[in-house]
């Protein structure tokens, strides 16, 4: 499956040239063959902390739009919005396949306290989990990389693939790396992280998109410009990675909480 990071500025605030710049970018994809492109956090407004404007539910002209440019396009999608819910929005990530079909939905666990998310976002409570072709492929966002709990969960359901859309500031850029190659060796998976680049009036972010295999290497990264970052995945190599070097057996053989 070959996977494409579009490492975007956001169009602030104006979910309709997002969806434009979505579209024109889908298709780019599309023509050099890529399956699925993913794009980073809130892409469509730019993630603001504060900010619950354009909040939408799911059957809304904002997922409908992405689910056209699926379709027109022919390319499975990553995207994420401001999701509608009973007292306050949450941040949700969104797997859309090539038919325009909802493969998976994700709400951000854990938010950014630092920055107040918390104070204006719902946490989310359930994993995203979908198949892309033969791939078993997981959700997170940003923040949620600092968890390794969290990707725990994922490999306990077989996951072969993570994908974070990520606004990470340009202050705290090396954490996106250190912590996309951690998560890809400690669980043994695939980990793909697609970032913001470019200044927003929340913060300034330098792109460092990337892409860890399941060994903890980096197998793809992008520069500090808008661009579109490729990577074949191979889910065959993390099953032979976890047969050859069975870390999590071993791990599985102890109760940690029983330690004392």
């Amino acid at each position: 499956m070959i996977l494409c990071l579009a490492q975007l500025s956001p169009c602030w605030n104006d979910p309709g040239l997002g969806l434009e710049k979505m579209r024109k970018f889908a298709v780019e994809a599309s023509q050099k063959d890529a399956d699925l492109i993913a794009f980073p956090e809130q892409f469509l407004t730019g993630w603001d902390p504060d900010d619950t404007s354009f909040a939408t539910k799911e059957t809304g002209s904002l997922v409908g739009g992405m689910r056209d440019i699926a379709r027109e396009a022919g390319i499975g999608i990553i995207g994420s919005f401001r999701e509608e819910s009973d007292n306050k929005p949450k941040n949700t990530c969104i797997a859309i396949g090539p038919d325009g079909d909802i493969l998976a939905k994700y709400s951000k666990i854990h938010l950014f306290s630092p920055g107040g998310e918390d104070e204006h976002y719902l946490a989310g409570k359930d994993l995203g989990i979908f198949r892309y072709g033969s791939c078993k492929t997981g959700l997170a966002i940003c923040y949620d990389l600092r968890f390794s709990p969290l990707f725990q969960a994922y490999r306990d359901k077989g996951v072969e693939l993570m994908i974070v859309p990520s606004a990470w500031p340009s202050s705290r850029i090396k954490y996106l790396t250190l912590f996309t190659r951690s998560r890809a060796a400690e669980f043994q998976f695939f980990v793909a992280s697609v970032n913001t680049v470019g200044p927003t009036p929340v913060d300034n972010y330098s792109g460092g998109t990337c892409i860890a295999g399941p060994d903890g290497t980096i197998r793809a990264c992008g520069s500090g410009n808008e661009e579109l970052v490729y990577y074949d995945i191979r889910e065959e190599e993390v099953k032979s990675i976890r047969a050859n070097f069975p870390v999590y057996r071993d791990y599985s053989k102890t109760d940690y909480k029983s330690l004392k």
